[in-house]
């Protein structure tokens, strides 16, 4: 990205988080911010404490209209974070298509749509697109089939892009893997939950945001200026093979 060192700073550059008001976004943004960028987060709502070094600007991403006026009123932008997603538990049998169809149009058709709306901008500087993936778009994801879906489109829509785009926008994915956030007990229950699914991860424990911001600066930045259409993944290890438990060799043989 014109304007940045190997070290990941950011001064005087534009930076745009997506759904970066809390959990993983505003770790992505809080990192952008500390390399000394001027980071814009948008979303419905705006954070429930300010973000230090951060501008809020409301806007729902699956409007279009108002996200490509959003980008408009920008006077540069230097990189985008696709990070605005989610989805609740729900099997596919227990709801119909079309509410499946808005976990879809926000993890996947709103990402395309933010990127559309700043290509223009993003090319005038030679500038970075980072998209925030999930494992679950590698692997099935009962509970979350649409979410894991659409986490498998954006992953093949930014290599397209890359493809597309380039030698103007490089484009990339951060494909995550479980992260600590303030949501993580409605996930996985209290301290003794959360610290027995992170035993199940190789390194031991959950990602923080601050560790998926400080993989998204590195991606945006000139110490990855021949990296584009990659997949990062940032997950400590991913996860153990069931087989290996299920497995009854003496392990002492």
């Amino acid at each position: 990205m014109d304007g940045t060192d190997p070290n990941g700073r950011t001064s005087g550059r534009t930076v745009v988080v997506t759904g970066g008001t809390r959990g993983v976004g505003a770790g992505i943004a809080k990192a952008f911010a500390r390399t000394g960028a001027r980071v814009v987060v948008c979303a419905r709502r705006p954070p429930e404490a300010p973000l230090e070094g951060c501008e809020f600007v409301p806007v729902d991403l699956r409007d279009a209209a108002a996200v490509h006026e959003m980008f408009a009123r920008l006077d540069r932008v230097d990189v985008l974070v696709n990070n605005a997603g989610g989805t609740p538990y729900r099997l596919l049998g227990e709801s119909d298509a079309e509410r499946h169809a808005r976990v879809i149009e926000l993890n996947l058709t709103a990402p395309l749509t933010a990127s559309l709306a700043a290509r223009e901008q993003l090319a005038a500087v030679r500038g970075s697109i980072v998209m925030i993936g999930s494992v679950s778009g590698t692997r099935p994801s009962p509970g979350t089939a649409a979410y894991g879906a659409a986490k498998a489109g954006l992953d093949n829509l930014a290599r397209t892009m890359a493809v597309e785009w380039a030698p103007q926008i490089r484009v990339n994915t951060l494909v995550l893997g479980m992260v600590r956030t303030e949501l993580s007990a409605l996930h996985y229950g209290d301290e003794d939950g959360i610290a027995a699914v992170g035993a199940t991860v190789p390194l031991g424990r959950l990602a923080e945001p601050r560790e998926i911001g400080e993989a998204a600066v590195f991606l945006a930045s000139d110490a990855a200026s021949y990296i584009t259409g990659s997949s990062l993944l940032v997950h400590g290890g991913g996860e153990r093979p069931a087989f290996l438990d299920a497995a009854t060799v003496n392990k002492e043989a």
